[in-house]
């Protein structure tokens, strides 16, 4: 239900939800949830897959109505909504304007009013996300909401969605499993978790410390009050056990000596001391009572690998490749070691997965040499993840039908955080995340010498993301990727293929070594200044962790806390 529009005193609040449940099928999604939204915030939703980030964009733009709850906003407010899935027609972009225009060249997409409607028909999925970027920046909108912005957007045009998200004055919330986008545009994070909302200042660094930090002090906590109710307990079971002794003892000595009303009534008198004990012992169990911490689901991968099959495995020499007139890179010389994990780094449709199938055999060159060594065993995980066959379940697509097989891969889906449920249901019915987990399990059932991955962090929430770059940096063979996952790619590669210019040209240097190079490589004393706002703020959220609102201490470390914040953000 939609009420009227909601302002405080201290900050206007654009959007203000209360007591919002959803249902699906029976399963409860989200469960009576209230925050508001003020003006000017940046906002970034993060959670596992499946636990309702788009639900709830839907229902904040009225795409779907809640079971339960209300939603006050403003009347005049104007939704700029990006959702993931992106369908544009070649007849739509006769309708596009001039504003439009200007943001898909800024973009990339040049002179797109040009081009055919066959060529607009075929859109890549990078070329469709910009345009609708465009679109919806054209529009204009009061508050943005961007259900995975940076899906197939080149290192050109997320850079760019930075600097124009930093420029845009209205609020913002932001669904990414980008780590690096959500540090340079958030300055809170919404964590839905166990169908509830929890509240984090910061960015995505700064909400993974401070999630750590709560952990680790609800721990605390809940082993300091299970210490307590041991000590409870056995002081209740030394009353129940004094108590029935007492009891024995009256009665024996009712019998014995007679006056046995006497002794009934100063039996009864203990007992209602017993009582009065146990119930304050009770009561002082069930205060303050803290919830066992919850385990979070473990996402595992394993790699089997073999020895070191010599050292160089990949050479190019003099390599070309032309598609009719046109020429994707050209007199290009690079290799590629054993061991190495290499990033490929271009703007999209530079050819880098050209370069991935001419690796794999599939494309030829159009001239030089690509020699690669005839021992090496090459896996390859697409972007594509509708190439599955869609009316088999996960575990037949796979193909094994022994029994030793078939227990390891449902091993490997559990791991996944895909369920027996999933496994046995067609391809079809399953989310794009889910498909891409069944990928990974192929390609983890078998041994290879070479893992080549095409964006691997598409579809992947962020716990996966995290724990498939702990395998990966653990893997011995040689990993080749494309990826446009900044974090990813800093904390995987050790060397570069770089597209530019028309030549493909290897950069012994990580990702963040290049970048910062060919931007301009930061003063150290602003490096230094950075570090201590970081360590400052981290300092800031542990006290702010530790005293109720109420502290007069809080408001001006929040005003501090906030002010760092800002300081952050000018010098990243």
């Amino acid at each position: 239900m939609e009420g009227s529009f909601f302002m405080n005193k201290n900050n206007l609040s654009i959007i203000k939800v209360t007591g919002l449940e959803m249902n699906f099928n029976l399963r409860k999604i989200l469960d009576n949830i209230s925050f508001d939204i003020k003006n000017g915030e940046r906002i970034g939703l993060v959670g596992y897959n499946g636990t309702g980030k788009t639900t709830l964009a839907n229902i904040l733009t009225g795409k779907l109505a809640p079971d339960k709850g209300v939603i006050e906003k403003s009347p005049e407010l104007t939704i700029g909504y990006l959702t993931q899935s992106i369908d544009y027609e070649g007849s739509d972009i006769f309708s596009i304007d001039g504003d439009l225009l200007q943001h898909s060249s800024e973009l990339g997409l040049k002179k797109v009013y040009e081009w055919e409607e066959k060529r607009l028909n075929h859109l890549s999925g990078g070329e469709k996300l910009k345009l609708a970027l465009s679109n919806v920046w054209a529009s204009k909108p009061g508050f943005l909401i961007l259900d995975e912005p940076t899906n197939h957007l080149d290192f050109q045009g997320i850079e760019w969605l930075i600097e124009e998200l930093q420029k845009f004055k209205g609020p913002v919330l932001i669904i990414s499993h980008d780590r690096h986008f959500l540090d340079k545009t958030v300055t809170r994070i919404f964590e839905i978790e166990n169908k509830k909302i929890n509240f984090y200042n910061g960015n995505y660094s700064d909400y993974q410390k401070e999630k750590q930090h709560r952990l680790e002090t609800q721990i605390h906590h809940y082993e300091v009050q299970q210490r307590k109710k041991e000590e409870i307990e056995m002081q209740m079971e030394q009353l129940s056990s004094w108590s029935e002794k007492a009891h024995r003892a009256s009665t024996k000595q009712g019998r014995d000596f007679g006056n046995k009303e006497y002794h009934r009534v100063k039996a009864k008198k203990r007992d209602a001391q017993v009582k009065s004990k146990m119930k304050r012992l009770q009561s002082e169990l069930e205060k303050n009572k803290v919830d066992k911490p919850l385990e979070e689901t473990k996402v595992k991968f394993e790699f089997d690998t073999k020895g070191n099959r010599g050292k160089r495995i990949i050479e190019a020499k003099s390599v070309t490749k032309s598609f009719d007139a046109r020429s994707l890179f050209h007199n290009s010389h690079f290799y590629i070691n054993h061991g190495e994990r290499i990033g490929l780094i271009g703007e999209n449709g530079c050819g880098k997965t050209t370069l991935i199938k001419m690796i794999l055999g599939e494309t030829p060159v159009s001239s030089g040499e690509l020699w690669k060594s005839e021992s090496l065993k090459v896996a390859y995980l697409s972007q594509d993840v509708d190439d599955l066959p869609v009316n088999k379940t996960a575990l037949e697509a796979l193909g094994f039908t022994d029994r030793e097989n078939i227990l390891k891969a449902r091993t490997l889906f559990a791991n996944l955080g895909l369920k027996e449920q999933f496994i046995t249901k067609p391809i079809g019915t399953l989310s794009l995340g889910e498909r891409t987990r069944v990928k990974l399990v192929d390609m983890l059932m078998k041994d290879y010498d070479v893992l080549i991955l095409d964006e691997p962090t598409n579809h992947l929430d962020l716990p996966s993301r995290e724990q498939l770059e702990k395998t990966l940096n653990e893997f011995a063979g040689t990993i080749i990727t494309v990826s446009h996952d900044y974090y990813f790619l800093n904390k995987l590669c050790d060397k570069l293929l770089v597209f530019e210019n028309q030549r493909i040209q290897r950069v012994e240097m990580k990702p963040d070594e290049y970048f910062n190079k060919t931007k301009g490589t930061e003063p150290t004393d602003k490096k230094e200044t950075l570090m201590i706002i970081e360590n400052r703020i981290a300092t800031i959220l542990g006290e702010l962790s530790l005293i109720d609102q109420k502290n007069p201490k809080y408001p001006e470390l929040d005003c501090e806390f906030n002010e760092l914040l800002k300081q952050k953000r000018k010098l990243m």
